[in-house]
């Protein structure tokens, strides 16, 4: 029986994260009918709402009836949030359907085997490589989604290597995270909450540099331990039984092969070239206000022409190339109703009229709180609001404006309280169910839920331990230049 091509999500894997999405859904359900409704007020500021902090009112509990907690993940379609969702959703299809077409066609192995071998079989420093150059992309440019399609890539890559699926996803996806979150000029989070703190532009680089090193070296110190670990023990890996159809197909290649056919270097050489320009793409839209608006999409548009044009110049004919496209989508569209039940509770609590009650009773705890323990009140909130609101720039309008006032009345510096909301913000990214880019990801490979969170929980703890103690010295040597 032929394999279907592409990623298949695997149904173990798919109705975990469907039970857990749904009890988070009637958990925000419950809080609206417990939590009062309250409001804020909010202006305008260049284009985009920002919350007036001394406006807190409680306000009558909106008519919000049990039943349309069950259908909130249809009416996030035609919510605020609808284009962002759409988006997301587009681009995930685009993206598993040309992966199909490039595992097919036979690209995606002669590429991978052609990487592996300009390492000469150093394949630990290929790991640090690959890892370092994905967390730079986050690090700098604040990358995030839009190096989802090359997260299947590295996957083949780990199991090329003898690795998992896991050691695929470290060096990807969980890379481009950690640097995201250890932002050094990561427009998003860190430029927007340094403009609105009136901070100059990605000032404080010396720490946050620091910062960058550290985890990084935390990051590798993780994936080196865990790639031994299924070296000595392949079936050690907590996917071992799932990844093994998918490892077959890549497991005990021949990579010192000669050099591919010229229907492959052709294919190759399209491929390559769409891939740089991709490049061009993710580089330029932090600096580049309308192409940042679209850069999801036009990236996602880019992968599928990539994708479909190589498999059209390896030879593959009208009909196989079609079949691919479908298996592509059929094997990633069960993804879809968890990404919307995902984006439906913060469309509950939102529609529940509790968001701004959340924030206002978090504020509440900073009169009283030591400058260290203000500052780790920062970081805790916005790992709480990362829950509902995934946006690192939405998130920063929205509690910036109450945090910012609060932190200079206990002494608090601007730069430490955006140093701490840009850690909330980015190191929860991978840690909570709600993450669209975290379920994309897990659909692309049959890691759970569960598994992913057991499997990153030791990192998670020690970026915990990292992070507090550089707030902590942030407040000690007062953080600047205020």
């Amino acid at each position: 029986m032929e394999q279907p091509a592409g990623v298949q999500i695997g149904k173990r894997a798919f109705f975990q994260s469907l039970i857990i999405l749904f009890v988070l859904m009637l958990g925000a359900g419950v809080l609206t009918l417990t939590v009062p409704a309250g409001q804020y007020d909010r202006t305008l500021v260049e284009g985009r709402e920002v919350i007036e902090p001394d406006s807190f009112r409680q306000t009558e509990r909106p008519d919000y009836p049990a039943w349309r907690w069950l259908t909130a993940p249809v009416e996030v379609l035609w919510g605020p949030d609808s284009l962002t969702i759409i988006t997301i959703l587009v681009f995930l299809l685009m993206v598993g359907s040309a992966f199909a077409v490039m595992d097919r066609s036979g690209i995606l192995k002669a590429a991978i085997g052609r990487i592996v071998r300009a390492f000469g079989g150093r394949k630990y420093l290929l790991l640090l490589v690959v890892s370092l150059f994905f967390m730079l992309l986050g690090a700098f440019f604040g990358i995030f989604e839009e190096v989802v399609p090359l997260v299947p890539l590295m996957i083949a890559l780990a199991y090329m290597l003898g690795w998992d699926s896991l050691v695929g996803l470290g060096m990807s996806i969980l890379a481009t995270n950690l640097g995201f979150s250890a932002a050094i000029t990561n427009p998003f989070t860190l430029g927007v909450a340094q403009k609105l703190a009136g901070l100059p532009l990605f000032s404080g680089a010396w720490l946050r540099v620091l910062i960058f090193l550290v985890v990084y070296a935390v990051l590798a110190v993780f994936l080196v331990w865990y790639a031994h670990k299924i070296d000595r023990s392949p079936e050690a890996s907590p996917v071992f039984a799932g990844d093994r159809e998918a490892r077959s197909r890549y497991a005990g290649a021949d990579l010192a092969a000669g050099a591919p056919s010229a229907q492959l270097g052709r294919a190759g050489a399209w491929l390559l070239a769409c891939l740089a320009l991709i490049g061009v793409v993710l580089v330029a839209a932090p600096f580049v206000p309308p192409l940042s608006q679209f850069s999801l999409p036009l990236v996602g548009v880019l992968f599928f022409a990539a994708g479909v044009g190589a498999g059209w110049l390896s030879g593959m004919g009208g009909r196989a190339l079609g079949k691919a496209v479908v298996q592509g989508l059929a094997g990633i569209a069960p993804s879809i109703p968890l990404i919307l039940m995902a984006a439906s509770i913060k469309h509950i609590v939102a529609e529940g009229g509790i968001m701004d009650t959340i924030l206002h009773g978090a504020s509440t705890a900073f009169s009283s709180a030591s400058p260290v323990a203000a500052v780790l009140l920062v970081y805790l909130l916005a790992l709480v609001i990362e829950f509902f609101v995934a946006s690192g720039s939405a998130k920063a309008f929205l509690v910036m404006p109450i945090l910012l006032p609060l932190g200079d009345l206990v002494g608090v510096t601007r730069q430490a309280t955006v140093t701490a909301y840009c850690f909330g913000d980015g190191f929860s990214n991978l840690a909570y169910p709600t993450n669209p880019v975290l379920l994309i990801c897990l659909g692309l490979t049959v890691v759970s839920y569960p598994i992913w969170l057991r499997w990153t929980a030791r990192l998670w703890l020690a970026m915990l331990a990292v992070t507090v103690v550089f707030l902590a010295i942030a407040v000690g040597i007062g953080y600047g230049p205020f």
